[in-house]
């Protein structure tokens, strides 16, 4: 698998196809594979990029006084995208890493075409209401090492505060089973997860939100109608935010609606990509 050293430290992404680029990103202790059924669609015209970003899913530890907040995630997809010298890129999220996609669009635009943002965390929802406790649990030393080793049960990661709730379908267990095992294999990708864990804050999310109306470029959000976590209300005020978006309700899907509806959200972005012409280069004078 291709990485790149970033200023952050390496990280491992992968590139599939040829064609404008699209960038995918993921959500909190998973890694880019999950994006993988629609990139087989999407594959033949685009070329699909997928960063393993620092969600204690990835292999290799970033450098120990990287900040892992939103804002310095957002930067360090920003300086892929600079590294990788991709130009209008359609940017993708879902779970934590639609959070990361609405601040990349909001302050590091310069490189971004457009904007898919799937179910994931906006406004206040940050962590969504299951995953609220991991947050002081990351502020004490060993104990979300402690809180994830249920995780390595196929039965009980099915239950709510773990993978349960993020799928209308079976887990895709031999996925889960590699994120965990990448957690628990080394010692500084637990120590990037507890800061990317500490760094879940409402204020920074609606931070994010009272920004994303300076995005004028053309953005699709395709929320699941059945989420439990990221309500498809939420999608709705997204999209009445952004000056340029259109909404799409995906149903029988909650989360993972690469994999609930793989036809459906590959069907989305691929017509998005192709209806939505990229009008004038914004300016380098976005708020930061």
């Amino acid at each position: 698998m291709p990485q790149i050293t970033l200023p952050q430290g390496t990280v491992h992404y992968r590139s599939t196809g040829d064609g404008p680029p699209v960038v995918l990103l993921h959500g909190y202790l998973m890694d880019s594979k999950l994006w993988d059924p629609v990139v087989d669609r999407l594959a033949p015209d685009f070329r699909c990029i997928r960063p393993d970003l620092p969600f204690g899913a990835h292999r290799i530890p970033l450098s120990p006084d990287t900040e892992l907040d939103l804002v310095g995630i957002a930067r360090l997809v920003a300086d892929l995208l600079d590294a990788l010298d991709l130009r209008e890129v359609t940017l993708v999220g879902n779970d934590y890493g639609t959070s990361v996609a609405q601040t990349v669009a909001a302050r590091h635009p310069e490189r971004i075409g457009r904007l898919v943002l799937t179910s994931g965390e906006c406004f206040d929802n940050s962590p969504a209401t299951w995953f609220k406790p991991l947050v002081p649990a990351a502020r004490v030393p060993g104990l979300l090492t402690l809180a994830f080793q249920s995780l390595r049960s196929r039965t009980l990661r099915r239950l709510p505060f773990a993978y349960g709730l993020l799928t209308a379908n079976e887990l895709p267990h031999d996925l889960i089973d590699d994120w965990v095992d990448a957690f628990f294999s080394d010692r500084g990708v637990r120590r990037d997860c507890e800061k990317v864990t500490r760094g879940f804050r409402p204020a920074a999310t609606l931070d994010t939100a009272n920004r994303i109306a300076s995005f004028d470029r053309p953005a699709l959000i395709a929320f699941g109608r059945e989420d439990r976590h990221f309500p498809f209300k939420h999608g709705a005020r997204l999209a009445a935010l952004l000056p340029d978006a259109r909404l799409a309700a995906v149903p029988d899907t909650r989360t993972w609606v690469m994999l609930d509806q793989t036809e459906m959200i590959s069907g989305l972005i691929g017509e998005f990509i192709r209806t939505t012409p990229i009008g004038a280069a914004r300016s380098d004078d976005a708020p930061v």
